[in-house]
């Protein structure tokens, strides 16, 4: 996708505007490469080569970049991301320092729910608001052969203590893959409407390392649709959607409600908020994007608060207008999602 800036010189503003008129409120923190699953839409069975720990930032850098985008950028919400974020054990010192500024941002974590029924209750009581777990199947054979790991009896533990520990609202997060799981979509949704979870479909994008993702394999958002319709009656919900990345319908008149993230049918990037940061330290201006801006170099060198905001501030102004996926052009990112965080 291209499109000509609406503008071509940066405005004097302190937030994150790009030149399509986007302001990125969104900040979504990376804050490890490393997982414990070993999803076969994300990661070979040995695992990836991970980041040497010197290259990772400090529990202390985190959180002044942290800050820097929260008191100078205007940041107001902030998800943690991995890898799977629960691997750090600096998270509850990160999450107590980030609910701490003033103004106070909305803390959210993506993770894959293997440790979270023992950290619920300190995440929550650190300042965690809520979480999103990843979960494609309720057929625990499946589980395994997905996830290379036994483990969907902690996954759904992990959900129940989030749910306890007020983390809400439980989101979960389900990949269809086509002769895989895509039967479930139905089972899915109903186990989160009796346990009180909110569910969002994703579909499968061009982020693995193999760079085996073809178009044919994915689930789209209309066939998955499809498949709930056979069992729900499904309603448009009404309203703008603003710059939240799941369509949403209501189930059977609501008020529970499904989502659907369709980047690749659906692209949302007119209205993307985001602006991200890596494990390493890295600025991405997309999900997709094929060009990073390095932030723990000049930080480590000794640059100021200021100095770090304008470094940030010029990246996000480059940001394009779209991932391009759905053009001749598209190149798949270098980096896997499991090292630029969801």
């Amino acid at each position: 996708m291209w499109r000509m800036p609406t503008r071509t010189t940066r405005p004097d503003e302190s937030r994150l505007i790009d030149g399509f008129g986007r302001i990125a409120t969104d900040l979504r923190v990376s804050l490890t490469d490393r997982c414990n699953l070993r999803c076969t839409y994300c990661m070979p069975a040995e695992g990836l080569d991970w980041l040497p720990g010197p290259q990772l930032l400090t529990a202390a850098e985190l959180i002044r970049l942290i800050t820097i985008a929260v008191q100078r950028l205007g940041v107001s919400e902030i998800r943690f991301t991995g890898g799977e974020p629960l691997l750090r054990r600096d998270l509850d010192e990160i999450l107590a320092a980030t609910a701490g500024l003033t103004p106070r941002p909305t803390l959210s974590l993506t993770t894959n729910g293997l440790g979270l029924a023992r950290r619920a209750g300190a995440l929550r009581a650190a300042g965690l608001d809520r979480v999103n777990v990843s979960l494609d199947t309720l057929d625990s054979t499946r589980f395994a052969r997905l996830t290379r790991r036994d483990r969907m009896a902690d996954v759904l533990a992990g959900l129940a203590a989030a749910r306890a520990a007020g983390l809400m609202p439980v989101k979960v997060n389900s990949v269809l893959l086509r002769g895989i799981n895509d039967d479930e979509a139905p089972a899915l949704l109903r186990f989160c409407l009796d346990n009180g979870y909110q569910l969002r479909f994703i579909e499968q994008m061009p982020l693995d390392p193999q760079h085996g993702w073809q178009r044919e394999g994915m689930v789209t958002a209309e066939e998955i649709l499809t498949r709930l319709g056979t069992e729900f009656a499904l309603t448009p919900v009404a309203g703008a959607r603003g710059a939240a990345p799941a369509e949403r319908w209501l189930v059977n008149d609501g008020p529970a409600t499904v989502g659907v993230i369709a980047s690749v049918t659906r692209p949302f990037c007119a209205a993307c908020d985001r602006t991200r940061l890596t494990a390493d330290g890295a600025l991405r201006t997309c999900l997709f994007a094929t060009t990073e801006t390095d932030l723990r170099g000049p930080m480590r060198a000794g640059a100021n608060d200021e100095e770090l905001a304008e470094v940030w501030r010029t990246t996000m102004w480059g940001k394009a207008a779209g991932h391009g996926i759905n053009t001749a052009g598209f190149a798949q990112p270098d980096r896997p999602m499991s090292a630029i965080g969801g």
